[in-house]
């Protein structure tokens, strides 16, 4: 690992090659590192984090690299907004931002704006520890998980490094990513794949299947990194021409529908990536290979344990609480699904108790999404106010939805305690930027 990292530091193997397509090169890219790396080499920093505001890729990978050469560690925000800024100067007391651009940071931050500097001086700052500090991913989190998930250099480099060799990822690549550079998925897949496998990266992040379908085809990508409901519009959409020799999904759990409509439209296979913000790639399936369960990472070990999935692997964020073998127990349901494979059945959160029965709130939205017209679903369980009980309560995607058959069919197929409290629908289920449900948002269309 420290070679690698060593290797990295001493310079693009590809120099005048764009990392950004029709934007910065990796000279550049290097060239802006070093001088990140010289204003960032005062004794301040020492042991201190740096906010890193910016959603430019290349200005992403040359702070890392910077970070890698002896610089402080990064902080990543979930959001460039006042009140995301204003918490996270509440939580790590950061002064320093890097930013390309103007935003509100709390009184008193120092900006540094990106500027080339001698590159020679990467490759001779102070000896890359792996376990070192690189970078700490602010998430929001709520009042009952931790809202910063710090990751070393091995956990973020080391599984860059392991994607870019099991995927074949090389300098012939180019990369369209549909998820912004600030959130782990896109981050890993959109700076650090490209950086450490020479491929190029297109600097938009398209969202809508028009979008998508034409940056696809104007840069000739032949990677595409998606989520599960970008999918879901791509349905019907063929990419023209399309160039693509694979796809990924992460962020959420992909419909085998919507995985075989982008497959047969798009002769690329869509593999799904199982993995989260703390754990980092856990495993993986291609359905159009005819994988249903899924396969772990060579790089990841994995048992059962009281029916839940536990992981060890380098890439684990070092504040997980493990066991003494090292191993993390997820918040996932799974049984063996074969030789190095599991079927996961759903979050283990995600069974509740109604007037002292379990209710497991998967197989309800298993059922709803069976309904006519019903193209996604949330099932969660609130707690009522002022008792330990919960009612469940559901929010329907669709135009053409009929609530009253939806529970004619409930019916029939769950017990009196299970069946949904309240069901409301609505044309487009609120989500975050990274693709997941917002919850809080959806909990507000609930409020009485």
């Amino acid at each position: 690992m420290e070679g690698s990292i060593r290797d990295l530091l001493m310079g693009p193997k590809f120099p005048d090659r764009e990392f950004v397509r029709s934007g910065a090169t990796f000279g550049e890219v290097y060239a802006m590192a070093a001088g990140l790396r010289a204003d960032l080499a005062g004794p301040g920093y020492q042991g201190a984090s740096v906010c890193l505001a910016v959603a430019n890729r290349a200005v992403l990978a040359a702070a890392l690299l910077a970070s890698l050469a002896g610089g402080p560690a990064l902080l990543l925000p979930y959001a460039f907004s006042t009140q995301a800024f204003a918490r996270m100067r509440q939580l790590t007391g950061f002064t320093t931002a890097i930013s390309d651009l103007a935003m509100d940071f709390p009184k008193g931050t120092k900006i540094i704006r990106p500027q080339p500097g001698n590159t020679a001086g990467l490759a001779t700052g102070a000896r890359v520890l792996p376990e070192s500090e690189l970078l700490k991913i602010f998430t929001g989190g709520s009042t009952d998980a931790p809202q910063i998930w710090l990751k070393t250099v091995r956990n973020l480099f080391g599984e860059g490094f392991f994607l870019a060799r099991y995927f074949a990822v090389t300098e012939k690549d180019c990369i369209v990513a549909t998820v912004p550079p600030y959130h782990i998925y896109g981050l890993l897949f959109s700076v650090i794949l490209p950086l450490v496998s020479s491929a190029t990266v297109i600097a938009d992040t398209p969202s809508f299947p028009g979008e998508i379908a034409d940056a696809v085809q104007e840069s000739k990508a032949t990677i595409l990194a998606s989520i599960p409901p970008h999918y879901r519009a791509m349905r019907e959409r063929k990419i023209v021409d399309s160039s693509l020799r694979i796809a990924f999904s992460s962020a959420g759990m992909l419909d085998a529908e919507d995985n075989a409509a982008f497959s047969l439209l798009n002769k690329a296979g869509v593999v799904e990536v199982y993995g989260s913000t703390e754990t980092g790639g856990i495993a993986f399936r291609n359905r159009s290979l005819g994988e249903t369960s899924f396969t772990a990472f060579p790089t990841v070990s994995w048992k059962i344990k009281d029916q839940r999935l536990c992981v060890r692997s380098s890439y684990l964020s070092p504040e997980l609480p493990l066991a003494d073998d090292g191993f993390f127990t997820t918040g996932d349901r799974a049984e063996p699904g074969g030789t190095n494979e599991f079927i996961l059945k759903g979050r283990s959160d995600g069974v509740t108790k109604v007037g002292g029965k379990r209710v497991d709130l998967e197989e309800i939205r298993a059922v709803i999404r069976k309904a006519p017209g019903v193209s996604d679903c949330v099932v969660m369980a609130l707690p009522e106010a002022g008792s330990r009980e919960h009612r469940i309560v559901t929010l329907v995607q669709g135009t053409e939805v009929d609530v009253d058959q939806i529970r004619k069919t409930l019916v029939s197929s769950l017990e009196s305690y299970a069946l949904p409290r309240f069901i409301k629908t609505i044309n487009r289920i609120p989500l975050k930027e990274n693709g997941k449900y917002d919850r809080d948002t959806i909990i507000q269309l609930f409020a009485i």
